[in-house]
Order: C-alpha cells, then structure tokens, then sequence
C-alpha cells in the first residue's frame, strides 16, 4: 500500500510537468525520476561544510534543506509518517526513507530533528550555502543560524507549500522564511489555470462522469461550476 501510494504521487508530479527538486539551485538542471535515482547511486562529493552553512540534496519530489551544525550533524525539518503509525523512539530516529517522506508529507506530520550529514545526504551530493546569490536578504552569522535551527528542533506545523523544510533553512539563515519551490509550483497552477484549454479537459471529463453515472447533482454541478471557475480565473 504505501509503495502504491509513493508510485502514484511520483506519476501525479510527472504527469504535471512539475518537478519540485527541478531547481537552478541544483548541481545540473533538467534532472527526473531517473536522474535523482542516477544521483544517489553516484559517489556523494561535498564540500567541508561550516557550522551554520545551509546545505541542500534532491530527494524524490523536491530539493531538501537543512542546517548544518557541526559535528557531522545537520538539522532539518522532515516530514514522516512514523510517528503517526508507532511511538517507537528508535525506530522513528533511523533514517527516514524516501516513502516515509512522501506519506509524511500527505499526512502533513513532520519534526525539525538532528541527523548526520550523510543520513541527511541520503547518497546523494549537497550543495552549501548556493541559495545566497538567490535571496535579497544578507545571511545571518553561521552561530545566529545554527542557534536558530537548533531552537526549533521538535514537532512543528507542516505545509508543504507555506511551512516546509526550505522555509525552515531560509528562516533560519536569512531571518524571513521564503520558498522557491513553492513560488514555482504556484506559478505552474497559474499557468495551468489560464490555459483555457483546462475548460475543454474539465468540462469533457464532467460530461463523461455524467454518462456514467447518471445526471444527478454530485456529477451535473461540478460540471458546470468547475469549467466556468477556470473560465473566470483564465
């Protein structure tokens, strides 16, 4: 069930053209499924992070951040479903996979918690502090943005567009939380809603639901309303 799941949300963010770890941030651009697979297989290369540095690796549906702390430790805000299915300290502190990240992220269960830099890589190469050139703000001192993330370490409200792990490392650097990956996917919808092409795929797709089923209001209502809304939006 949960490798269904997985599945099925890794196809939704492909068949919507939106690769959220897609990021001029990254080590190469244009990287898929396949790509981020190819990258955890290659040999991780990092460069000798300083306590406070923001580090950043692709995991399946986006680009993960974290803190460094020194220490070969690392702080960053991670969703996971363990907690919600079992109160097992230990098995909750192993490293959390990339199917715990995903149902983690559809339960909307996360923590800010402390790993080591290569259960936080998990095999792939991180990047250190590439979003400064990207943010208007000037990076807080390293000690002020460790001090920062290790306030927050815990259970923490988690929206994967308003509260994620970037928002987390981006607060704690720069003193405001800011999202690129969110800004991107909101541009997506933007674009997906003016193409009034979405009108013609919605409005076939509720007359079909009502050859199907029958016309009845669960099926005739939605026909209407969700064309015109995307009409009146477009």
């Amino acid at each position: 069930m949960l490798q269904l799941l997985t599945f099925l949300v890794e196809k939704l963010s492909l068949l919507s053209n939106f690769k959220l770890y897609d990021s001029s941030w990254l080590d190469g651009e244009g990287q898929g499924a396949q790509g981020a697979q190819e990258a955890q297989q290659r040999p991780t290369q990092r460069a000798a992070p300083q306590r406070g540095d923001l580090l950043e690796v692709p995991r399946t549906l986006f680009t993960h951040y974290g803190i460094y702390l020194g220490d070969n430790k690392v702080a960053h805000l991670i969703p996971d479903i363990l907690p919600v299915l079992t109160g097992d300290k230990k098995l909750i502190s192993s490293v959390i996979t990339n199917k715990r990240l995903v149902l983690g992220c559809v339960y909307r269960c996360a923590t800010v918690r402390v790993d080591t830099l290569d259960d936080f890589a998990y095999g792939c190469s991180v990047l250190v502090n590439s979003t400064d050139q990207m943010m208007k703000a000037q990076a807080l001192p390293n000690e002020d943005v460790a001090k920062r993330a290790e306030k927050l370490i815990g259970a923490i409200p988690y929206s994967l567009l308003w509260n994620n792990c970037e928002h987390f490392v981006t607060h704690c650097r720069y003193g405001h939380a800011a999202s690129r990956q969110t800004e991107k996917f909101c541009e997506c919808l933007k674009s997906i809603i003016r193409d009034q092409r979405s009108v013609i795929v919605t409005g076939l797709l509720g007359i079909i639901s009502i050859i199907s089923f029958g016309m009845a209001a669960s099926t005739t209502l939605p026909t209407i309303l969700i064309p015109f809304t995307l009409w009146m939006a477009g």
